[in-house]
Order: C-alpha cells, then sequence, then structure tokens
C-alpha cells in the first residue's frame, strides 16, 4: 500500500488529453455494441480512465469500428479473449486511414491505470509488484474490456479487447476501461467471423 500512496503524479488527463486533441471526458458513459452475434451494453468507467474513455468516444464518433471484424479470439480452457478495432500494426492501413474516418494523431495513448486511494490516474505506470493489484480500482471480470498494449507503457488507441472471465494475471498492465452490463451471453458467443455493425453512445 505504500507503494501505491507514495507515487507521485506530476502528469493529469487533461495534458494528454489537449497533447492528444481530444476532449476529455470524466464521467462514467453507457455505450452499445452492435455485432453479427447480437447486442450489448458496456458501461465506460470515464471517471477512473478519462484519457481511455475519451479516445475511446472519439473513435465511436469517427465511426472508425463500423463494420470491424473481431479480428483476433484466442480461446483457454477456462477464458476467452475476444480482439477488436483497427490494428495499428497494420501501418498502411493506418497511414491511409489517418487523414479520413481514423483520424488519429497517434497510433498510441498512454496506459492509465487508477489506485483506490489516488485521485488521479497514473500514466505510463506499469505494475511490478503482485499486492499492488489489491489497490487497484479496475481489475479483469467478466466482460472487462481493455485497450490492447503497444508497448511497455503504452496503448493502443485502437485496438481493445474483452475477457469473459477474471484473469488477476493482467491486473494493473492494460488500460481497463469498462464492463459489460447487459448482454455477456452474446460476447462468448462471438467468433473471429463476427464483426461489430455499430456501436452506439446512449448515455
Amino acid at each position: 500500500m505504500a507503494q501505491a500512496c507514495s507515487y507521485k503524479n506530476k502528469i493529469d488527463s487533461n495534458y494528454y488529453c489537449q497533447k492528444l486533441s481530444f476532449s476529455c471526458i470524466q464521467t462514467n458513459k453507457k455505450i452499445y455494441f452492435k455485432t453479427t452475434k447480437g447486442d450489448f451494453e458496456v458501461e465506460l468507467f470515464g471517471k477512473d480512465n478519462p484519457v481511455t474513455v475519451s479516445n475511446f468516444l472519439e473513435n465511436i464518433d469517427n465511426d472508425i469500428y463500423l463494420n470491424q471484424k473481431f479480428y483476433k479470439i484466442i480461446i483457454y480452457p477456462q477464458i476467452k479473449f475476444i480482439h477488436g478495432g483497427v490494428n495499428t500494426k497494420n501501418k498502411l492501413y493506418f497511414e491511409r486511414n489517418r487523414n479520413q474516418n481514423l483520424n488519429k494523431t497517434s497510433p498510441s495513448i498512454p496506459l492509465e491505470i487508477k489506485f483506490k486511494e489516488e485521485s488521479k490516474p497514473r500514466y505510463k505506470y506499469q505494475i511490478k509488484n503482485p499486492n499492488e493489484t489489491e489497490n487497484l480500482v479496475n481489475t479483469f471480470e467478466s466482460g472487462s474490456i481493455a485497450m490492447v498494449k503497444s508497448g511497455k507503457n503504452k496503448s493502443s488507441s485502437t485496438e481493445f479487447f474483452f475477457v469473459t472471465t477474471k484473469i488477476p494475471e493482467l491486473d494493473g498492465r492494460y488500460s481497463i476501461f469498462g464492463k459489460i452490463i447487459k448482454g455477456l451471453d452474446v460476447l462468448k458467443k462471438i467468433n473471429k467471423e463476427d464483426y461489430i455493425k455499430a456501436i452506439q453512445i446512449i448515455d
């Protein structure tokens, strides 16, 4: 706990929102995923992850997830990872679309995690001590959504993934920025041939 309390946040969310050229949303939001397997509702944790959520909402506003496939499905005996979004490792795609519907200033955003006893999120900080995970606000649960990593302390600005159950081994290493609150059964049915028809901001 001492490590969590001793961390000094020198840079806040507004700094990164300005740097990345989008408005900072600092309230929780609800969105609706429409997929080829059905629909589900997600609550986004804007209070705890304002930069990650603001970036994701901008992506929705720019329609970059329209008709995008769930491009990678990883299945283990007890858990399933469902990856979606625009794969920025495809540099040709990113460059071709950055000034069109993709409209991203950078293929990455800072890793953003929040501790219970701290008023601001930590940026570019990855947990190394497993004991620190006890102080995290958000951990991987059934239906959690997080951004894909694009480096040690960075997240992709466009790629995300869902998990179908708890996975504490990954806590503190990814920006968990939301969770499915209705329709978890739909998520569990998604396969690689499925895609996102649309994502709607409802609240």
